[in-house]
């Protein structure tokens, strides 16, 4: 008997994509490896920063009391590279040879740049200082930042400059939300593994590693591939060891209404069924539901709805376990070459896009079937010709998702 579902639309998918509850964990990692991780907890300053007064440029510290009567001499006590500290107070008309990002004397005032300096004939510990500065020349401490104060919220995703701002107060590890680990089920009879020798009627999993680069570039680790035969209780066996180490399971192929899409099944007995239909081609019998408190995604066996279907719901989901959000951009455009195929179900294509005079143009690369991969490698972004029994007219604004690290 066909299996009668209720279609949604796409907006209604990714709102109940959206509305899973899911639950967070955490980690303590180093911080050399915490680039593009989301922070846990937020970081707060652990003292003033800068935490002693130092040198902005190669110079010499005087008093205040001294800065007066330019040009005059002042005797060199001491040289204070980077790093060292000179701990007696200066006197009157004494300086030292100070050094940028050195400690300057307690009791300094003002920082003569070197340029503003020349030696004395005959006088090895004197220098004679031409003019003075226009301001102190000195960081003061706590100038960046104090005490207490929030340094990174929490919720933020760590980038290079974050990761030299903590160890620029010596911070080696910090808390962040644990990367979400994915399991990967491939189905089909007709499936082969690559490395096997080619058979009649079947073809290769394609699929498997395009979820599995997906899901990396999305933020998440997989931590376990399978590739099954067309079969219900293997596929539930799978299921049921996965979900012991998984935050979310992404499978491909078994979910139209053949007597063999198993996964389909497996969707409608589940703990919950958050849709099995929707009103998109290509993709329609994109599927997701709730196994053992475990998200499952199933995605069409087609490698381009496979596609189409991780950027629309899986890439949201996925970066949403990493307390993150979606690195898909939604925007508007405008198709500027012509598309005639017409259909009743929103059809989404995968496309390129360029910007000319501050608008977005799109347009159809490769081919719009769904078992086409040829243009996964250079589609940019996936654009909505909306259901019509009309042809789209060339000009017309369209709805855009904009893909990450693709330019």
């Amino acid at each position: 008997m066909l299996d009668q579902r209720t279609a949604i639309t796409i907006d209604e998918a990714k709102a109940k994509i959206d509305a899973i509850p899911l639950s967070y964990h955490t980690e303590t990692i180093s911080v050399l490896n915490a680039n593009q991780r989301v922070l846990a907890e937020t970081f707060k300053v652990p003292y003033d920063f800068p935490n002693f007064r130092r040198s902005k440029y190669d110079g010499y510290a005087i008093r205040a009391e001294d800065d007066h009567d330019f040009p005059k001499n002042f005797k060199v006590m001491s040289e204070v590279p980077a790093g060292a500290v000179y701990d007696q107070p200066l006197g009157e008309n004494e300086t030292v040879r100070i050094m940028t990002g050195a400690a300057v004397p307690d009791n300094t005032g003002k920082v003569i740049m070197l340029e503003q300096s020349r030696p004395v004939a005959d006088a090895k510990d004197q220098i004679q200082l031409t003019e003075t500065a226009k301001g102190s020349n000195i960081v003061e401490i706590g100038v960046e930042y104090h005490k207490d104060a929030p340094l990174i919220e929490a919720g933020t995703v760590l980038n290079p400059g974050y990761l030299s701002l903590l160890s620029a107060f010596g911070i080696t590890e910090i808390a962040v939300y644990a990367t979400p680990k994915v399991g990967i089920i491939s189905t089909g009879t007709e499936v082969l593994a690559p490395g096997q020798p080619l058979e009649p009627g079947k073809i290769y999993n394609s699929n498997g590693a395009l979820l599995a680069g997906l899901v990396v570039e999305s933020g998440g680790e997989v931590v376990a591939t399978r590739q099954i035969v067309d079969d219900y209780q293997l596929l539930l066996d799978q299921l049921d060891e996965l979900v012991a180490s998984c935050d979310l399971i992404l499978t491909t192929g078994g979910v139209s209404v053949g007597d063999y899409d198993f996964l389909a099944m497996a969707a409608k007995a589940s703990q919950k069924l958050i849709f099995n239909k929707l009103k998109m081609r290509p993709g329609s019998v994109t599927t997701a539901f709730i196994y053992k408190d475990t998200p499952i995604l199933a995605l069409s066996g087609n490698p381009g709805a496979c596609f189409t279907g991780f950027y629309l719901y899986t890439e949201p989901l996925l970066r949403r376990l990493a307390h993150d959000t979606s690195h898909v951009t939604h925007s508007t455009g405008i198709i500027e070459k012509p598309y005639h195929v017409t259909n009743s179900y929103d059809r989404i294509l995968r496309g390129t896009y360029r910007v000319a005079d501050g608008k977005t143009y799109v347009q159809l690369i490769g081919s719009d079937q769904s078992g086409a991969l040829g243009n996964l490698g250079l589609a940019t972004c996936l654009f909505k010709i909306p259901g019509s029994e009309k042809p789209i007219e060339t000009m017309s604004e369209v709805e855009v998702w904009h893909l990450p690290y693709r330019s």
